[in-house]
C-alpha cells in the first residue's frame, strides 16, 4: 500500500482491478517516454562528436547493454519475491529482501565491473574493434565501468518501490535522471565556461553523474520517506536466504533479457539477404517498434507486483483478473497503433528516408509487422506473469520457444518462400502462435493455482 499526494491510498489487494492498474501504468509510461528522450539526445550528443566516437560507442553497446540485462533480470526477482512478501503481511521480511537485492547487484556489478575494466582491450578486440578506436572505447569505458555500480538504483532500488505499488516515485527517478544526463552532456562533451571539452568521456561523465544522483534519491526515498530497506548491516545467513531467492527468478529473467538481442541479429542477418536499403529499413522499423510498444513495456512493468502481491495472499481470482484485464486491454490498444501507423505509413517513410527503395520497405514493415504486436503484447505480459509467480523458468522456456522456434523459424521459412513479404508475414504468424500458446498456459496455471493457494473468503 502506498500512500499518494492526493492521499488515495493504492491497495493492490483491494482497490478495483482496471483502476489500479491504470494508476500504475500511466506514470511509467511518462518516465519511459522521458527516459527514451534523453537518451536519443545522448546519441545525438556523441554523434556529433564524428564518425570515430560514434563507432566507438557503439562498439560498446553489447557489454552495457548485458550489465544493464543482468540488473533488469535481478530487479524482475526483487519485485516478484517482495511483492509476494508484501501480500502474504510480512512487511519485515519485504524489508530484508529489498537489503538483499541491493546488496547482491552491489556485489555482481561490481565484480563485473573489475573484470570488464581489466579486459577492456581483450574484450572490444575480440567483438571486432579496431586498435585505433580503443583509445576511445578506453575514454568511455574507464568512466563507465567505475560509475556502473550506481546502476543498483534505478534498476534495483526502483524495482523495490514498484513491488509496494509505487510506479509514480521510479518514473520521476527515471525522468530526472535522464534530464540530468541530457543537460550535463553538451556540457562534459564540448566544453562550457570553466568546464572543459571531454569528447566522449565526457558522455560517460554525464552517465555516470545521472546515476549517482538516480542512487542517492532512491536510497533517500526507501531508506527515510518509505522504511523500505534497513539502516544496519544484515547478517549474513539471512542475506545469503534472501539472496537465492532473488537469484531464483532474476538469473533466468536476465537470461531471457538477453536472448533478445541474439535473435534481432539473426533476423538482421536474414534481412541483410535483400541488400543495405532492406537492413536500412528493418532498423528503422525496430525503432518504430520500440515507440509503438511503450505502453505494453509499461505494463510488463506494473502488472507483475500486482500479480505478486495478489499471488502471495492467495487471491488468484484476481490474478487472473488482472491478467485479463491487461491482455484485453494491451489487445485493443495495439490495434489501435496499428491503424495509426498505417495512415501515417508514407510520412514516416519520407521522413526516414528519401531513398525509394528504402521508403517502400519501411512502408511494407508497417503494413504487416504492428498488427502483430497485440500479440507480441501478449507473450511480454505472460512471461513477466510467469515471473511473478515464480516461475521463471516456464517464462525463460517460453522466451526461448517464442524467438528460436516460432518467430525466427517462420520468418526465415516465410522469407524463402515468398521472400521479404514473407520474412514480415512469417514473424506476424510467430507473435500469434505462440500468443495463443502462452495466453492457453497462463490460464491453466491460474486454473491450477486457485485449488492450491485461493484463500477463502
Amino acid at each position: 500500500m502506498l500512500k499518494t499526494k492526493n492521499n488515495h491510498q493504492i491497495n493492490l489487494l483491494k482497490d478495483p482491478v482496471a483502476p489500479t492498474l491504470k494508476s500504475m501504468t500511466i506514470p511509467m509510461i511518462y518516465g519511459m517516454i522521458l527516459l527514451m528522450t534523453f537518451n536519443l539526445v545522448d546519441t545525438f550528443f556523441v554523434g556529433l562528436l564524428g564518425t570515430q566516437p560514434l563507432a566507438a560507442i557503439s562498439f560498446t553497446f553489447p557489454i552495457t547493454f548485458t550489465v544493464i540485462s543482468l540488473t533488469i533480470g535481478l530487479g524482475i526477482g526483487t519485485s516478484a519475491v517482495i511483492a509476494k512478501a508484501l501480500g502474504k503481511g510480512d512487511t519485515e521480511s519485504a524489508k530484508s529482501l529489498a537489503t538483499s537485492a541491493l546488496y547482491l547487484a552491489a556485489v555482481i556489478v561490481g565484480i563485473l565491473a573489475v573484470i570488464g575494466y581489466l579486459l577492456i582491450d581483450e574484450t572490444f578486440l575480440l567483438l571486432g574493434a579496431s586498435e585505433q578506436l580503443l583509445p576511445l572505447i578506453h575514454e568511455y569505458m574507464d568512466i563507465w565501468f567505475l560509475g556502473c555500480i550506481c546502476l543498483i538504483g534505478p534498476m534495483i532500488g526502483n524495482a523495490v518501490l514498484r513491488a509496494s505499488g509505487d510506479t509514480k516515485t521510479p518514473s520521476i527517478i527515471m525522468g530526472s535522471a535522464g534530464l540530468i544526463n541530457a543537460v550535463l552532456d553538451p556540457i562534459f562533451i564540448f566544453g562550457f565556461g570553466p568546464v572543459p571539452a571531454m569528447g566522449i568521456q565526457g558522455a560517460a561523465i554525464a552517465t555516470a553523474i545521472s546515476w549517482i544522483f538516480g542512487l542517492g534519491y532512491v536510497l533517500y526515498v526507501l531508506a527515510v520517506k518509505r522504511d523500505l530497506i534497513h539502516r544496519h548491516l544484515m547478517k549474513m545467513q539471512e542475506f545469503i536466504v534472501s539472496a537465492r531467492g532473488i537469484l531464483h527468478i532474476g538469473l533466468p529473467a536476465a537470461g531471457a533479457n538477453m536472448l533478445t538481442p541474439i535473435a534481432s541479429a539473426i533476423l538482421t542477418a536474414i534481412v541483410a539477404n535483400y541488400g543495405t536499403s532492406a537492413v536500412a529499413a528493418f532498423g528503422v522499423g525496430s525503432r518504430i517498434e520500440s515507440i509503438a510498444c511503450l505502453v505494453m513495456l509499461a505494463m510488463s512493468m506494473t502488472l507483475p507486483p500486482f500479480i505478486s502481491q495478489n499471488f502471495g495472499a492467495g487471491n488468484m481470482q484476481r490474478v487472473e483478473e488482472g491478467y485479463k484485464t491487461s491482455i484485453k486491454f494491451v489487445m485493443i490498444w495495439q490495434l489501435v497503433i496499428y491503424g495509426v501507423l498505417v495512415l501515417i505509413a508514407p510520412f514516416i517513410a519520407d521522413v526516414f528516408s528519401k531513398e525509394k527503395a528504402v521508403a517502400d520497405i519501411i512502408k511494407l514493415f508497417i503494413w504487416i509487422l504492428p498488427l502483430g504486436y497485440g500479440f507480441q503484447g501478449v507473450i511480454i505480459l505472460t512471461n513477466s506473469s510467469f515471473n511473478a509467480l515464480h516461475k521463471p523458468m516456464v517464462a525463460l522456456t517460453l522466451s526461448i520457444i517464442r524467438l528460436f522456434v516460432c518467430y525466427v523459424p517462420l520468418s526465415y521459412l516465410g522469407s524463402i518462400w515468398f521472400g521479404l513479404e514473407g520474412f514480415f508475414v512469417g514473424a506476424l504468424l510467430g507473435n500469434v502462435v505462440m500468443a495463443a500458446l502462452s495466453y492457453n498456459l497462463f490460464i491453466k496455471q491460474c486454473d491450477k493455482d486457485k485449488i492450491t493457494l485461493e484463500v477463502p473468503a
